[in-house]
């Protein structure tokens, strides 16, 4: 079977962790130091980063079951290259991945040299956590096969991709790059050019929230975060924030909202005015079978019950199922 290669560009992290993804899916993969140094510096640094990945596949074996034979096959895939042979590694691979340091200037000279040395066929996509695509876009020839892929860290462990197209890019571009990532197991999702993507503008409230409540006293951190690893987290690891709202119903949060703003004083707590909208609609969720998913000719007592199911399964894997008492 042909498979892509693929090309990060820095040895950082991100580009580490994107490199173990594919390799262990069978890519070949260059992870391209691009800057110069001199041969000692970059021996140490690829010295470094294939230290780290073996770790990394020693860890993916410890529960995978992979042999030492197993780990020199997936470090075989995997090539360090200086920046003195960028040109060919860039220009062979079928996606780029930039993952140099958070700095727009430095991006955009990145970019731009990638861009020439690949030739114009690569997609290439920055992971940039903070900087929205048509920033740096501009920096890059042939803009339509650019576009940012979003990956969590750790990167080879967690499913997500938000990619985030931008106004050049081509909808072909973004349809291939979710192919490729879904056939080594990601999960990609497309979002609009907003800063912070989905996770990240959704944890930092989040986080920002469970800061301020231990600053408040309401808990001590060690059981504010049981209580997000044990209600919070356990609930969303099988049910969608907006699932979640249809599955109890707008109106609850709605007025939840309310009482929340009103008691705290705070307008953070306020519902967004979609949330009324669909009320005012009718979409309140499974009762109606529209809210923001359609429920229209579901059997809502079979979905209920799969997802009863997943939860149970859930409570077995973080060892909290018990049998129950009967005498």
């Amino acid at each position: 079977m042909s498979r892509a290669g693929i090309a990060c560009l820095g040895a950082g992290r991100m580009g580490r962790g994107i490199a173990v993804a594919f390799a262990y899916a069978g890519h070949q993969v260059s992870i391209v130091d691009f800057k110069a140094r001199p041969q000692e510096a970059f021996d140490t640094l690829a010295a470094d980063a294939r230290a780290e990945i073996r770790k990394t596949f020693e860890s993916l074996g410890r529960f995978n079951d992979l042999t030492p034979a197993n780990i020199d096959t997936l470090m075989a895939r995997i090539h360090v290259v200086p920046e003195s042979d960028a040109g060919p590694a860039l220009s062979s691979a079928a996606v780029i991945f930039e993952g140099v340091p958070e700095v727009v200037d430095l991006k955009r000279e990145a970019l731009a040299r990638a861009s020439e040395l690949a030739g114009p066929d690569p997609i290439i996509a920055s992971t940039t956590s903070t900087i929205l695509v048509d920033d740096i876009s501009p920096a890059v020839a042939h803009p339509l096969r650019f576009l940012n892929a979003h990956w969590l860290n750790p990167a080879h462990l967690v499913p997500l991709v938000e990619l985030s197209p931008g106004e050049k890019t081509s909808p072909d571009v973004t349809a291939r790059l979710t192919a490729l990532l879904e056939s080594i197991g990601k999960v990609p999702v497309t979002c609009a050019a907003r800063p912070g993507y989905i996770v990240p503008r959704i944890q930092a409230l989040a986080m920002n929230e469970a800061a301020r409540m231990v600053e408040e006293g309401v808990a001590s951190a060690a059981d504010l975060d049981k209580a997000i690893k044990y209600g919070f987290g356990f609930r969303f690891a099988v049910l969608g924030l907006l699932e979640f709202i249809d599955w109890g119903g707008g109106d609850i949060l709605y007025y939840a909202s309310r009482y929340l703003s009103g008691a705290l004083g705070h307008e953070r707590y306020v519902a967004p005015d979609i949330i009324q909208k669909n009320m005012a609609e009718g979409r309140i969720g499974l009762r109606t079978g529209q809210g923001f998913l359609d429920y229209a000719g579901m059997d809502v007592d079979a979905y209920r019950e799969s997802r009863l199911a997943e939860l149970a399964e859930q409570l077995k894997r973080m060892g909290l199922a018990k049998p129950p008492v009967l005498d």
